[in-house]
């Protein structure tokens, strides 16, 4: 836990750039947004046009993971920070009518904007923190999220509660943001600069070791070049701290 960050002013400003994004899509943020950018990721054309339009011009991933999380007909998963959508549609697409994808949420605009776009009936949209989904345990197959664990204060929570709701030998698929060298301490410390992805990223060797401390075993790891933030600030901390996006395959030991 990060003491002396002001968590309640992190999830107000979390929860402003977010409804921004969900509801001014086309504004510019310190990151890209958009149908343009999920293809650039590696999102496949045929996969995205499974998404509803308006759910995909809000999409604000930092990789693509589905590839490998290799979600099968029938499995039930969970989104982690699903914001708009984009991964829940597409997930719901690959598992089937017979599968379930739940995506869970703090920002009240995501997820309206979310459910008033859901079609499908194995697909739900639940309010919560990513450190403490609503979903019981051992209920998961395949866990998903895709640049939002750098958003939390406390990654080793969002770890933990992810280990307790996958079923043995079940599978926690993550794009997220990393750093390759320790956090100023004033970066650390402002909210402002978490808000924007880039004062949460921990240090790569920690995150792996959070994972690891929940009981998961990574057994795939790539990096992400497709992925860049567009201010300038932001852009100064990927060089001056090895800022970057990369994708994370952790198995819960059967």
């Amino acid at each position: 836990m990060v003491s002396t960050l002001d968590v309640a002013d992190l999830e107000r400003r979390v929860k402003e750039v977010y409804r921004a994004v969900a509801e001014r899509p086309h504004e510019r943020y310190h990151f890209e947004v958009g149908r343009g950018l999920a293809q650039r990721l590696g999102y496949p054309p045929d996969l995205l046009s499974h998404v509803p339009a308006e759910a995909l011009e809000s999409f604000a991933g930092v990789g693509y993971c589905l590839d490998l999380a290799r979600p099968v007909p029938g499995e039930r998963v969970l989104d982690l920070g699903s914001g708009s959508g984009t991964d829940v549609f597409a997930a719901a697409h690959l598992v089937g009518p017979t599968g379930r994808v739940i995506g869970v949420d703090m920002s009240e605009e995501q997820l309206a904007k979310a459910r008033r776009l859901r079609t499908a009936a194995n697909v739900q949209f639940l309010a919560g923190h990513i450190e403490d989904p609503p979903v019981p345990p051992g209920t998961i197959d395949l866990i998903l999220s895709n640049g939002v664990i750098n958003l939390s204060a406390d990654k080793a929570a969002v770890f933990r509660a992810a280990a307790a709701v996958l079923v043995a030998g079940g599978r926690l698929a993550i794009c997220d943001i990393v750093a390759q060298h320790p956090l100023a301490e004033h970066i650390v410390c402002d909210a402002s600069l978490w808000a924007a992805c880039v004062g949460g990223a921990a240090q790569v060797d920690e995150y792996r070791a959070l994972i690891e401390d929940a009981g998961l075993r990574i057994v795939a790891e790539r990096d992400n070049p497709g992925y860049a933030f567009r201010s300038g600030s932001a852009r100064a901390a990927t060089v001056t701290y090895g800022i970057k996006s990369t994708s994370f395959l952790a198995v819960k030991p059967r």
